[in-house]
C-alpha cells in the first residue's frame, strides 16, 4: 500500500473523478432495492456510512411511536397491556426476528440489552456442559463481549480461553460475532458450528453486525444474540434479541429469574418456576415504546428480500474499496466472501480524518486505535452515495483537511 505521506498532490482525487459519477447515477437507477431508500429519513446532502453502528430512522416510526404514546398508553392507560398486545410483545417481535436468523416461531425472544443476552446465553450453555471449565472467545471481540465472559468466568471459576489457540475438547462453550465489528471480517458460521459441536462444545453467535445486513442462519447453532439498533433501523438503544435452539430450551436455565420469565407471573409465587418455550428466557418488564419503534422497522424488514440485500452490500463494498485504491491501507478482507457489510481502512490519525469527513457530509464512524469504518446498510445507501463518500475522503486526505486543530478534540462518542 502507498503511504499517506508519499501521496502526490491530487492524483488520487483526479483518478476517482475518472470513474464517471453517471455510471453509479444509472446503477442506482436499476437497483431492485432502491425504493427503499424512501422508506427512511435522511438528512439533506449526508452520506450516512454509520447504519453498522446506528441505522437510519424509518419514516414511519415517528407515527407508530405516536400511536403507542398516545392512543395507547394515552387512551387505554393500564388496558393496554392486554388490549394493545405490550404483554406478548418480545414474543411476538421475536418471531419477527426469527426469519433474519434463519430461526423459527417461539425460538426468539426479544427485550433487555446485548450485554444481558449474552451472559444468558454463555451462562445456560456451560450450565449444559457440566465437567467443562472453558469458555472461548475471540480477542477482537467486540468489548461487551469479552467483558460479559470475563465477568462470569471469574464468578464460576472458569478460564478464558482465546478462539486462535484452536482448542475445543475441553470447553463448555465458544462465543464469536458472526461479523468482526472492527475489521468486517466474516466467519463460516456453518464450518465453525459445526467444529465446536463436534467437539462436544455448545455455540453461541454474536449476530450484531450481521443480522440486517446478510442473509443469516444460526439454526444450527445452540445460542444467539444480536441488538436491533444497527442494520436493523430500531432506534438508539433498541432492545436486543436471543435465539434458543429448541433442542435446549426445556433444559436450559435462565440464569436472570425474572419476573416476565416466570410460569405464571401474576400469579405473585415466592418462588420461581420457569415458563415453558422460549419465554423463559425472558426477564423483565416489556419496555413498550422501544418495542413501538423496533415494530416499525420490522414492517420494513418484512418485505426485503435478502438475497439481494447481500448481492447490493457486496457490490457496495466493491466499489468503495476500488474507488479508496492505496489511498488507505484496507484492513478488511479482500475477497468479499469473506467481508461483512462495512469496510474498514487505517490511518495513523484516522480520529481527526473522520472529523474533518463528517463535517464534510460524509458520516462514518472511528475505532480505536487507527480505524476508520464506513458501514453499507444496502436499503438506503446508494451508489452514488459510495463514489462521492470515496471523493470527498481522498480530498480530506489529499489537502490533508483533517489536520485542522479542531478535529483533534475528541468528542464522547467517536
Amino acid at each position: 500500500m502507498v503511504q499517506i505521506g508519499a501521496i502526490a498532490a491530487l492524483p488520487l482525487l483526479k483518478e476517482c473523478q475518472l470513474l464517471d459519477r453517471d455510471r453509479c447515477l444509472a446503477l442506482d437507477a436499476e437497483d431492485p432495492l432502491r425504493e427503499f431508500r424512501d422508506e427512511f429519513v435522511l438528512p439533506e446532502g449526508a452520506v450516512y456510512l454509520v447504519g453498522n453502528s446506528l441505522g437510519a430512522l424509518p419514516r414511519h416510526t415517528p407515527e407508530r411511536v405516536r400511536q403507542v404514546v398516545e392512543d395507547e398508553w394515552g387512551g387505554r392507560l393500564v388496558g393496554g397491556w392486554n388490549s394493545a398486545g405490550w404483554w406478548e410483545k418480545p414474543l411476538t417481535l421475536g418471531d419477527r426476528i426469527a426469519p433474519l436468523i434463519g430461526a423459527g416461531p417461539g425460538q426468539v425472544v426479544v427485550g433487555n440489552t446485548t450485554s444481558i443476552a449474552i451472559h444468558q446465553a454463555v451462562a445456560a450453555a456451560v450450565r449444559l456442559r457440566p465437567g467443562r471449565k472453558v469458555i472461548v472467545s475471540d480477542a477482537d471481540n467486540f468489548p461487551t463481549d469479552q467483558y460479559m465472559i470475563q465477568g462470569l468466568a471469574e464468578s464460576l471459576g472458569y478460564e478464558v480461553r482465546d478462539v486462535s489457540e484452536g482448542r475445543f475438547d475441553d470447553v463448555a462453550a465458544v462465543l464469536l460475532s458472526e461479523v468482526d465489528y472492527r475489521t468486517a471480517e466474516r466467519y463460516d458460521v456453518a464450518e465453525m458450528t459445526a467444529r465446536v459441536q463436534d467437539a462436544g462444545a455448545l455455540m453461541i453467535w454474536d449476530l450484531c453486525h450481521s443480522v440486517g445486513a446478510m442473509a443469516v442462519d444460526v439454526s444450527a447453532a445452540d445460542f444467539a444474540v444480536g441488538c436491533t439498533y444497527k442494520y436493523l433501523n430500531g432506534g438508539p438503544g433498541s432492545p436486543a434479541f436471543l435465539y434458543v435452539n429448541p433442542d435446549h430450551q426445556a433444559d436450559a436455565v435462565n440464569v436472570l429469574s425474572g419476573w416476565y420469565g416466570h410460569a405464571e407471573p401474576f400469579a405473585f409465587e415466592s418462588g420461581y418456576r420457569p415458563a415453558q418455550g422460549i419465554r423463559r428466557f425472558a426477564v423483565s418488564t416489556p419496555h413498550v415504546l422501544s418495542f413501538a419503534a423496533l415494530e416499525a422497522a420490522l414492517d420494513v424488514w418484512e418485505r426485503v428480500p435478502l438475497h439481494l440485500l447481500r448481492a447490493k452490500s457486496v457490490a457496495l463494498g466493491e466499489l468503495f474499496i476500488d474507488l479508496v485504491g492505496d489511498a488507505l491501507e484496507l484492513v478488511s478482507p479482500a475477497d468479499p466472501e469473506r467481508r461483512g457489510s462495512h469496510v474498514a481502512f487505517r490511518h495513523p490519525d484516522g480520529y481527526p480524518v473522520m472529523r474533518a469527513l463528517i463535517d464534510r457530509g460524509v458520516h462514518g464512524d472511528f475505532r480505536a486505535p487507527d480505524i476508520l469504518r464506513f458501514g453499507l446498510a444496502p436499503l438506503y445507501v446508494r451508489y452514488v452515495d459510495v463514489y462521492d463518500a470515496a471523493r470527498t475522503l481522498l480530498e480530506v486526505l489529499e489537502k490533508e483537511l483533517w489536520r485542522d486543530e479542531k478535529y483533534a478534540q475528541r468528542l464522547a462518542v467517536t
